[in-house]
């Protein structure tokens, strides 16, 4: 049994969904584990993790217009906003998406479906660099 670890920095532009599928494949990949469990974990509260369709565009989009009229930014709901109005809404947006994923990894590759992708959503409308943390554990 191994275990292996790597950071990957992804620098947003902004609220969107950033595809990161290629980065995690490729170093997990590399690693030379044929079979085991990945770990994604983001050290960020206004960011996220996701998995969702990377096929159709459309998708990605809707979920984000979804989220906009869920969690409204300046929403007066919310207290917190010392770093602005969409800073509340970034950490519900957290609070309801995911800080982590497991991925099984068979034959050296993670066991993605056909059209999914893992996604990091950012929740700030500023750039920001988010960083990832990858757990690789198998043989």
């Amino acid at each position: 049994m191994r275990q292996l670890t790597h950071q990957i920095v992804i620098k947003t532009h902004g609220r969107r969904l950033y595809d990161v599928t290629g980065q995690v494949c490729s170093w997990a990949e590399a690693t030379g584990i044929v079979n085991g469990l990945l770990t994604i974990y983001i050290q960020h509260t206004s960011a996220s993790l996701l998995i969702n369709e990377n096929y159709d565009s459309d998708v990605i989009a809707d979920l984000e217009r979804f989220f906009a009229r869920l969690i409204p930014d300046g929403d007066p709901l919310f207290v917190h906003t010392i770093e602005g109005p969409d800073d509340m809404p970034a950490h519900v947006r957290t609070a309801l998406t995911q800080t982590h994923l497991a991925i099984p990894v068979l034959n050296g590759k993670p066991v993605l479906g056909t059209w999914q992708g893992i996604f990091l959503y950012e929740h700030r409308h500023e750039p920001a660099s988010r960083r990832l943390v990858l757990h690789l554990i198998g043989e």
